[in-house]
Parts: structure tokens; C-alpha cells; sequence
């Protein structure tokens, strides 16, 4: 129980090291969170800092994501594995070493499941790219990936409960974090600009 506890508990720290902001302060740019969305993730950065840059912390993100799920692989039994990734975007979206205001946890999550169920992974992009081709609405597109994501998890881990509950758990916290982007949606009130909700 100790060593899971551990795990963890090192997935949510590695996951509260956000790269869009680190970045910024090295720059001496504002903080990302103060403009566009208010979200500290890719979007904002190619917003300021342009594309190169934004395709470098997307990359971190990713290249984080996989090596929580390389460790976590190595010390915990298959069907905990979920959890890990629930605690990596819990770091991501209230990271204790940034005010407990980050990203959303989409590429981490998606960078998670890349080495747990890759082809889970490869159908999810596609199916961002076509849902955000048809509706042009950033965070819908991620929903639809963000599911195929938990799907794949669950189903590669064979259904198991503490599988399936962990990869549950992640894509409701991946919601709850799009909640102000939903209900600008569905109320009508306010537009929802593409781009704002992403990471």
C-alpha cells in the first residue's frame, strides 16, 4: 500500500511541473494564465510565444506523461495503472507548485495512455482531428478523445474494476475541468473561441 501510495503521489507532483509556465518565467513573459483562456497549456502558448515553442511543451508533456506511465508500469500491478493517470492529471490541473491553477490534462493524458494502450492512443488523435474538423469546437473534439483514451485504458486492462473506475475517474476530472468552456456552450451567452479549451 506504501508503494502505491508513493506512485502516486509522484505522478501528481510530476504533474503539477507546468512547462507553459516554467517557460514563461525563464522568458520573462507574462504568466500564460493571465491571458486568453487563463489556462497555463499549449494553446496559450503558441497564442504568445508562437508555434515552435507551443510544440515544445506539448512534446514535454507528453514525454512526462510517458515516463509517469513507464514507472508506475514497472512498480504497480496492471490494473492500478488508471490511477497513476488520474493523479498525473490531477497534478497538471491544480499543480501544488503553481497555485493549483494549471492546464486541463488533456496531452498528459493522452501521453499516458500512449504507452498503456497505443492504439487507443493513435485511434483518439484521429478522432480529435475529425470531430475538430467537423464542429471546429476545440474542447468537444477533446471529449471525444479523452473518452477513446479511458475506453482503450479499460479495455486493454481487461474491465477490471480498479481499471475501469481509474479511467472513469480521469475523464470526469478532464470534464470538470472544461466545465466553464460547457457551460458557455450550452447556454448561448458566450461564444466559444477554438483553441481556448485545449490541454
Amino acid at each position: 500500500m506504501g508503494k502505491i501510495f508513493l506512485i502516486y503521489l509522484f505522478a501528481y507532483l510530476a504533474g503539477s511541473i507546468n512547462f507553459a509556465i516554467i517557460f514563461f518565467r525563464l522568458t520573462g513573459r507574462e504568466d500564460p494564465r493571465l491571458s486568453f483562456s487563463g489556462n497555463a497549456g499549449t494553446t496559450n502558448v503558441y497564442r504568445q510565444a508562437g508555434i515552435i515553442w507551443a510544440a515544445v511543451v506539448f512534446l514535454l508533456d507528453i514525454g512526462r506523461a510517458l515516463a509517469v506511465a513507464v514507472i508506475a508500469s514497472y512498480f504497480l500491478k496492471t490494473h492500478l495503472l488508471p490511477w497513476a493517470g488520474f493523479f498525473l492529471v490531477l497534478g497538471n490541473s491544480f499543480p501544488c507548485f503553481h497555485g493549483f491553477h494549471g492546464g486541463r490534462g488533456v496531452a498528459n493524458y493522452l501521453g499516458f495512455t500512449a504507452l498503456i494502450a497505443p492504439w487507443a492512443a493513435l485511434i483518439a488523435a484521429a478522432i480529435w482531428l475529425v470531430s475538430y474538423g467537423i464542429g471546429r469546437i476545440t474542447f468537444i473534439a477533446s471529449f471525444f478523445m479523452v473518452f477513446i483514451l479511458a475506453l482503450g485504458q479499460a479495455f486493454t486492462l481487461h474491465w477490471k474494476f480498479s481499471a475501469v473506475s481509474g479511467a472513469l475517474a480521469t475523464f470526469l476530472l478532464i470534464l470538470f475541468n472544461h466545465r466553464k468552456n460547457i457551460i458557455k456552450y450550452w447556454s448561448g451567452n458566450e461564444p466559444v473561441v477554438p483553441g481556448d479549451e485545449e490541454d
